[in-house]
């Protein structure tokens, strides 16, 4: 039904980080680029911020939001699992982030909050670690200065149990079995590190703001990987 393939449009073009072509968008809904110019011209007469450019396709405009208009089964499935491992993971901001967004989709849903993922038979838990306190106290501050891309001065004790003092810019977060891990440029170093969050001993914000250079981002250590 063609409702359903512009609630399908939406979705495609809110996952795009880059303008989708006509011929892109037909071959994955599997019909003509006529039915998608069609489509597209429905959706902008609806008011959809969509926008299409010649050469380039469609994308949605920024600065726009669009409350999620309908999950699958398996896409429910997976929002209430990523919840749930950042609510037994992640520190109190993420927790309480991870409730907003539950009551957001019950809200949208009509059902009320968090009763649409609570009935999903899907649990994450995680065993307490003895590091967890330490953990919780610096990852708002990680994700803070990662979100601003700001260089700090980290205290780390090394595995001898020798502190030092790093200047980095903090690129990434990855949450593993039972640890948490920054990935940062070093600058004495010129090289990506991998710090393990529960052996920080301090972080100073130095107050500069790194520059978003090719080579040095958290996009560029994850392809060395």
């Amino acid at each position: 039904m063609k409702v359903f393939r512009l609630f399908a449009l939406l979705d495609r073009l809110r996952e795009a980080s880059a303008p989708v072509s006509a011929e892109a968008l037909a071959d994955a809904l599997e019909v003509s680029p006529r039915t998608i110019y069609r489509d597209m011209a429905t959706l902008q007469a609806m008011g959809a911020p969509v926008r299409g450019e010649a050469g380039l396709g469609y994308q949605m405009e920024r600065g726009y939001f669009l409350p999620p208009l309908r999950f699958d089964a398996e896409e429910m499935e997976a929002i209430a699992l990523g919840m749930r491992l950042v609510a037994a993971r992640g520190d109190d901001g993420l927790r309480a982030a991870a409730a907003r967004v539950s009551g957001k989709i019950g809200a949208a849903s009509g059902e009320g909050a968090g009763k649409v993922t609570d009935r999903l038979p899907l649990r994450a838990v995680t065993r307490e670690h003895p590091q967890a306190g330490v953990v919780d106290r610096w990852l708002p501050e990680l994700r803070r200065v990662i979100r601003e891309r700001r260089i700090v001065t980290l205290g780390y004790v090394d595995l001898s149990r020798r502190e030092t003092r790093r200047r980095v810019r903090p690129l990434g977060l990855t949450v593993f079995d039972e640890v948490w891990l920054l990935t940062g440029w070093c600058e004495a170093r010129e090289d990506f590190r991998n710090f393990r969050v529960d052996r920080i001993a301090t972080i100073e914000d130095t107050g500069e703001r790194a520059p978003n250079e090719r080579g040095r981002r958290f996009e560029d250590y994850l392809a060395t990987l």
